[in-house]
């Protein structure tokens, strides 16, 4: 078993030992630095070739959570991590529900800073999880995995897509068994890491920048924004309602005075305050026009003369 791993893993340009770099703890720390952001500067690149890939993948969660669907990340490690950051951060972000975007971690919350053995290695572990969720043909799952072939990743897309639903592999490896397994396969190449096989390195790096597309770009195409305002942004503290009263006078125009008495009128609400302000009406009828335009502003806002 472990021969077969080791020939696997032997395999991965992931994993992959970088002879130029054996003397780098003999290094000095600049040297060292300039190295690791060197290599840092390719990972753009390396998500700019599967931009049509993860457009694609992105017209495909933005319909089905359109109908009532929630984005679901799962993955292992640094690859988990990375999915429960980025649907962590879609609530205060984009004014989600915590359910519509969830990131499952092998091992559950405790693998968040511990590692829990043997959890990635479970491709049941993975379909349990996802069981637990009651998955429908209007969900997303997304597999998340360096390599591309962590069991607990590979199983969750399998799982997801018996279910119906729809299924993405994010990984770092070319002609990965993730990317085959899912229905889009994204395959972000960026080399060996400088330290080898530390995949929070680059490919984490990767990991991110794609995960913050399929979630802001979803997002965008869901009515979370106007133009490039954060129109839904939940204002919990008062840096996010001091955002909330500059997104509605930049979206507006209007005086601070305008503003605060149309944050008033619409609960601290950036959207129906907007509309109030905009469309010059009170804020039920704010609240009407956006449901009657599924929530997107853009298209509640009414035409100028």
């Amino acid at each position: 078993m472990y021969t077969e791993l080791r020939a696997q893993l032997d395999a991965l340009t992931t994993e992959a030992v970088r002879p130029e770099l054996a003397e780098i703890d003999r290094w000095s720390t600049l040297d060292i630095a300039r190295t690791m952001n060197a290599e840092d500067a390719g990972v753009p690149a390396a998500v700019a070739a599967q931009l049509p890939q993860i457009a694609a993948a992105i017209d495909a969660v933005a319909e089905r959570m359109a109908d009532g669907g929630r984005l679901l990340y799962a993955g292992a490690g640094t690859a988990g991590r990375m999915g429960v950051l980025d649907a962590s951060e879609c609530p205060p972000t984009f004014n989600t529900d915590p359910a519509q975007v969830v990131g499952l971690i092998a091992g559950g919350p405790e693998a968040m800073v511990r590692a829990v053995e043997g959890a990635e290695d479970s491709a049941e572990l993975a379909a349990a999880d996802l069981a637990g969720l009651d998955l429908t043909p209007a969900d997303t799952v997304v597999g998340i995995s360096a390599s591309g072939r962590t069991p607990y990743a590979v199983g969750a897309v399998r799982y997801a897509r018996e279910a119906g639903a729809l299924t993405i592999g994010l990984a770092c490896n070319a002609g990965s068994e993730l990317g085959a397994a899912a229905e889009h396969g994204i395959e972000v190449v960026v080399g060996p890491e400088v330290l080898s096989g530390s995949t929070r390195l680059k490919a984490g790096t990767a990991q991110k920048l794609v995960l913050n597309m399929l979630s802001t770009i979803t997002m965008i195409r869901l009515g979370k924004t106007y133009g490039n305002l954060m129109v839904d942004v939940r204002a919990t503290n008062e840096k996010l309602r001091a955002r909330a009263r500059r997104i509605v006078a930049q979206a507006t125009g209007a005086s601070p005075e305008a503003v605060e008495s149309a944050l008033a009128a619409a609960s601290g609400e950036v959207k129906p305050a907007i509309l109030i302000l905009l469309a010059g009406v009170d804020a039920p009828e704010a609240t009407r026009l956006l449901s009657a335009a599924s929530g997107h502003l853009r298209q509640a806002v009414p035409p100028r003369p």
